[in-house]
């Protein structure tokens, strides 16, 4: 197994319950696992965080071994993997962000959602500093992560303390001028993807106003259709509403999120660096899409954040689909370019499907890939060397310092002591190097 988050942890979970006769090894690139829990999840939803509790209790019983700070591609490809096992499941998830293309999305000021959120939550490859010096900014997107991001950028920095947050991050945040943040959806309150219980959070950030404008409601049949067939956005929609009705003198915070719905970003204004986003009035046309009016709006902002998205990366070795940035597949059988199955390797989770849906949907994703490869069982190409001494002497044998559990609960069990003075769970080791010295016994 190729990636050491919950869609990877699952699929080993349900494969070592199969029935099979299974020795299931789970390769890491970092040093520490739960992937996207880890390092994507905003350290002020504590709630989404326990999911790590479910994910540690799976690995900790042993049966499944953990060999992080193991980087595919480099440390090992897949020729070598199909040495020590009779199949190989990547479960390598989604971490770059998807492309808008308008003009200007480049120019300095102009950031990927999926970076800063790597930089919030102290993920080892990214840089310590953030830039952050607008005033007034601008997060492109309809979903829980624009409204994360949103959250983060307004949020005052010591109501972060309680979490997780690396020390670094506080003191970024501490720097920052904000007073404005605009989130920008090019469709209706009825098509956002915000989940109810993420948008209601929004509301009670202390000292931070949500404004929504009227103007920017409208629902055809095709939104009246969706507000009647589910709950969820029936939910949305009642607290999008609910916002409206507050009355001018009641926004009284030092910092305000506005919602834009209905307004199409067509680029990033500025030279050498970013002054504003330019935004199409859209209108709904019956069916819940949208039509540009040509009404254009420019909203004079210092820095713009795009989340549309996160977009899988090539796995050496493997297909890749570039338009959605998947490994070809059905139903997890990696198949080749020409449909044939490559025989023995499969995949699940973001990498597999495309980065849609929640966390807890990885699971019913990992027991269709984990049902075809006991299916084909019988037919698998075995491995050469299948002992489990193998492998690690091969790492060993290339100088790759892999990382197990035991490792893991000592980096764990440190980064909880740094948190506990300051009545925190934990705070978390950000460098890769400074991570592996607490492994290693050099912290």
């Amino acid at each position: 197994m190729v990636g050491a988050g919950p869609a990877g942890i699952y699929a080993s979970d349900i494969l070592s319950k199969s029935g099979l006769e299974v020795s299931i090894d789970l390769f890491e690139r970092l040093p520490a696992p739960f992937g996207l829990v880890r390092y994507g999840v905003a350290p002020d939803h504590p709630r989404i965080k326990q999911i790590i509790v479910a994910l540690h209790k799976i690995l900790d019983r042993g049966d499944i071994r953990l060999l992080s700070n193991v980087d595919y591609g480099t440390d090992l490809d897949l020729d070598d993997l199909r040495r020590f096992y009779d199949a190989v499941i990547f479960s390598t998830g989604a971490i770059r962000d998807a492309e808008l293309p308008i003009p200007g999305i480049d120019l300095p000021g102009s950031f990927g959602a999926a970076d800063f959120v790597s930089w919030y939550d102290g993920h080892p490859d990214v840089p310590r500093t953030w830039p952050l010096e607008a005033r007034s900014i601008a997060v492109i997107g309809a979903g829980n992560v624009a409204l994360d991001v949103a959250r983060i950028l307004a949020k005052h920095p010591e109501d972060l303390l309680p979490t997780e947050i690396p020390d670094n991050v506080h003191q970024g945040l501490l720097a920052s001028p904000v007073t404005d943040v605009h989130v920008f959806a090019r469709r209706g309150p009825a098509q956002v993807k915000f989940s109810p219980l993420e948008l209601r959070e929004l509301g009670h950030v202390r000292d931070v106003d949500v404004v929504v404008y009227p103007e920017d409601f409208d629902f055809d049949e095709g939104s009246m259709a969706a507000i009647h067939s589910s709950n969820q956005t029936k939910q949305v929609v009642k607290t999008l509403t609910d916002w409206t009705l507050k009355e001018p003198e009641e926004l009284t915070a030092s910092r305000r999120i506005h919602l834009h719905f209905l307004h199409k970003p067509v680029a990033v204004l500025g030279e050498d660096h970013v002054t504003g986003l330019r935004t199409e009035r859209t209108v709904l046309t019956g069916d819940g899409s949208v039509a540009g009016t040509g009404q254009m709006h420019d909203w004079p902002v210092e820095a713009v954040y795009r989340a549309v998205g996160y977009f899988g990366s090539p796995l050496p070795g493997l297909p890749f689909d570039e338009v959605g940035g998947v490994v070809p597949n059905r139903e997890g059988r990696v198949v080749e370019a020409d449909g044939e199955p490559l025989r023995g390797v499969y995949t699940t989770g973001w990498i597999k499907r495309g980065p849609v849906g929640l966390i807890g949907h990885t699971k019913s994703d990992a027991t269709e890939t984990i049902k075809h490869l006991v299916s084909d069982v019988e037919d698998l190409p075995r491995a050469v060397e299948p002992d489990p001494d193998a492998v690690t002497a091969f790492l060993t044998e290339r100088g790759v310092g892999h990382v197990e559990w035991s490792g893991w609960m000592l980096l764990d069990a440190y980064e909880q002591s740094l948190g506990e003075p300051h009545g925190r769970e934990r705070i978390k080791v950000v460098p890769r190097e400074d991570m592996l010295a607490v492994i290693r016994g050099e912290g």
